[in-house]
């Protein structure tokens, strides 16, 4: 038996997450291919992808959120969505490349590539398929796939998923996959002061208002040091490098994501599921910022709901929530008890786990 993970390089979340599944194989000494699915489709889909993504998602994500509640709408109707025939599209080439790899367990932790394995199974049977939601809703579409398994954030949300049209037994709960060493990483950056350091990251791609809320959370909170995370947005990475302030630690892309999380003593982010889950998972204090309209609405809402984070939509209510959780040490602590009892930190092995219990460890 032999898995490959299939992602798609629209946010870095999506990716983040198929590579931490990869590695928890690996932690059995089993292989698994990880395999960006727009890699196999070809490069010009990347681009219109990535162009689409990045274009609806600019400003204040208005053109998204409507594009948003445009598939929530489409998919009560039951008609096969542009989506999932563009996708469909994608099968023969798909097809060849699964049986190329020989492999028999399909991991899709995004809707995309779950779409295409779902159309090949109609005539291929043999084949497992695995999704993984990586956002916490059931967003558009993921009713056209065709899962073995669907392993979801949480068990609160099965009725939810429910409602698509998938079988209770289908349904894991085991959490949005990530590694089970995450928060035991033993960090190498050395900040000198004893200040408190405040982690702000707006994604791979670098959205949101990042210059506001640095400078006003510089001038309205006193004896703070601000870690800033650009991503690939490379004009966000020189505006702040122009700040020229020695309370700002500026970084681009970075693959020790977890190294500044664990040194910091507030995070502020934009409610991606895998980047709330991290945070989650390492016991951090955390307020989400400006979340793009649509699916990042329901991320903030489960973990404002159930006492994991706080939500901010203005720079003044960032300012506010941030002042809260660094002087209320009560609030510090609740938030941190309910990211314990709620987002599971070996959601990873879980899955693994599932996998060689359910499946079979055989050829893998």
């Amino acid at each position: 038996m032999k898995v490959l993970i299939l992602s798609c390089s629209t946010g870095g979340g999506h990716n983040t997450c198929a590579k931490y599944i990869k590695e928890e194989f690996n932690k059995y000494n089993i292989s698994a291919t990880f395999t960006d699915y727009f890699s196999i489709i070809g490069e010009n889909a990347s681009k219109m992808a990535e162009n689409v993504y990045l274009t609806t998602t600019k400003g204040n994500g208005s053109i998204f959120k409507g594009f948003y509640k445009l598939g929530e709408t489409y998919s009560k109707t039951k008609i096969p969505s542009p989506v999932y025939l563009l996708n469909k599209l994608a099968k023969n080439k798909l097809s060849t490349y699964i049986e190329q790899g020989k492999y028999d367990v399909i991991i899709a932790t995004h809707l995309f590539p779950a779409m295409a394995t779902s159309v090949i199974k109609e005539t291929n049977n043999k084949i497992k398929l695995i999704n993984v939601a990586t956002d916490y809703t059931a967003i558009p579409f993921w009713e056209e796939t065709k899962p073995d398994y669907f392993v979801i954030p949480h068990s609160s949300l099965k009725e939810e998923f429910i409602s698509k049209g998938f079988k209770e037994e289908i349904l894991l709960p085991f959490g949005i996959p990530v590694i089970s060493s995450f928060n035991k990483i033993k960090p190498n950056i050395k900040i000198s002061h004893n200040k408190k350091i405040i982690l702000v990251t707006s994604g791979s791609m670098g959205f949101g208002k990042m210059k506001e809320i640095i400078t006003s959370l510089l001038n309205n909170i006193d004896n703070i040091y601000i870690i800033a995370i650009c991503g690939n947005n490379e004009k966000l990475y020189q505006e702040l490098i122009n700040l020229n302030n020695s309370n700002i630690l500026v970084k681009g892309y970075t693959n020790n994501m977890d190294e500044y999380m664990k040194i910091s003593d507030v995070i502020l982010t934009k409610p991606g599921g895998l980047t709330s889950t991290e945070v989650a998972i390492m016991h951090k204090p955390l307020v989400h910022i400006m979340p793009i309209p649509g699916v990042e609405n329901y991320n903030s809402e489960f973990f404002f709901k159930n006492g994991l984070s706080l939500v901010s939509n203005t720079i003044d209510e960032i300012i506010s929530n941030t002042k809260e959780l660094l002087n209320n040490k009560e609030l510090q602590n609740k938030m941190i008890l309910k990211q314990k009892e709620i987002i599971n930190e070996n959601s990873a092995k879980y899955l693994v786990e599932f996998i060689i219990k359910n499946i079979g460890k055989e050829g893998l």
